[in-house]
């Protein structure tokens, strides 16, 4: 869309035209043949006042319907908000939602899926909320959800608490797509795997959590095509939170991680040994047969590879931000006094 950049119009909608700036809604689509012609057009009636230049980038994840037709459909119509962005296969939404982040120009990003669940009125509020706070990410929250109470929602408001209370990022619903971003905090952000589900927690590495907050969205029962997901997937919530909690707590001092473990199994296995040697000195008892022997020196020998182990993984970190130019910090801004910049900075005499 050339005209991203361009003037926007009068302010009719909510979100004010002085404060209003260049939108990008993205979709993962895969096998929405029956929702993804109702979705443009309900996305189109709620940005139609959207008083800045806006498009809608639809991902196409490996469909094997007429989901693709279905949208060029639309592009041969003349909608000249719509991009379409077709992947080889099915990479997944958590790669389709980052193709689509990618490919976005908007300086804010809504992401939101293609089963007509999440509302799109609710888009042009979210923004102004965002835009009024300066928030770095809204989500979604489906206070009053229509899904089978069993199978989707009992799980998913222990998933949200358990993820809640090991990110720190206290959210009521992580699992709602509707999210709203900064382009300049989200395209930051790399998702791999199935890690879609813990963008707020990915997001709070790289602002404050403070800067995180949910609105209360529309949610409505799913009229077209079937679940991707079930309560299969609970295994892999338990693997990712593992990784995403590793990642944010010892992402730059991983030697942290492993030496806990090594010194806990160490300590153990010293207090065993120490334990036996006293049985086999001051008492005189046979240790030889003990399977708590082979305890003590089993747990001494793992601490001892969690420690190398965490060495490693601390020579690789450091490659890592050296070689990269990577810092482990991000600066929002560098404020100093007038006339500053003007002082002859040098490095100091080396004698």
């Amino acid at each position: 869309m050339s005209e991203m950049n361009d003037a926007a119009g009068k302010a009719t909608g909510d979100v004010p035209a002085a404060e209003a700036c260049p939108l990008s809604v993205v979709v993962p689509l895969y096998n929405e043949e029956e929702s993804v012609g109702p979705l443009i057009d309900t996305i189109n009636e709620a940005l139609k006042d959207y008083p800045a230049p806006w498009e809608l980038v639809l991902v196409d994840d490996g469909s094997s319907d007429n989901t693709v037709t279905k949208v060029r459909k639309a592009l041969e119509a003349g909608n000249a908000h719509v991009h379409l962005i077709e992947l080889q296969r099915n990479f997944g939404q958590t790669a389709a939602m980052q193709a689509g982040i990618d490919h976005a120009r908007g300086e804010v990003i809504v992401t939101m899926d293609g089963d007509l669940q999440n509302d799109p009125s609710d888009i042009p509020r979210m923004v102004a909320r965002l835009l009024r706070e300066d928030l770095d990410l809204l989500s979604g929250w489906r206070k009053n959800r229509h899904d089978n109470l069993v199978m989707r929602k009992i799980p998913s408001r222990i998933a949200n608490r358990l993820i809640g209370r090991i990110t720190g990022v206290r959210l009521h619903d992580y699992g709602c797509s509707l999210k709203v971003y900064r382009a300049t905090v989200i395209k930051n952000i790399r998702l791999y795997g199935e890690m879609h589900r813990f963008i707020p927690a990915w997001v709070a590495t790289n602002t404050s959590p403070s800067r995180i907050k949910e609105e209360v969205v529309k949610h409505h029962p799913r009229r077209y095509g079937e679940s991707k997901y079930g309560i299969s997937r609970a295994y892999r919530v338990l693997l990712d939170l593992m990784f995403v909690y590793f990642f944010m707590r010892f992402r730059a001092r991983p030697g942290h991680f492993f030496g806990r473990i090594g010194l806990v199994m160490g300590g153990l296995g010293g207090l065993i040994l120490v334990y036996l040697a006293f049985l086999k000195i001051f008492l005189g008892e046979s240790i030889g047969n003990r399977p708590l022997l082979l305890l003590g020196v089993l747990l001494v020998v793992v601490s001892i590879q969690f420690f190398t182990t965490g060495i490693m993984s601390e020579m690789i970190t450091r490659t890592y931000y050296e070689s990269s130019d990577t810092r482990p910090y991000i600066l929002t801004q560098r404020s100093q006094a007038e006339g500053d910049e003007d002082l002859p900075w040098r490095l100091p005499s080396q004698g």
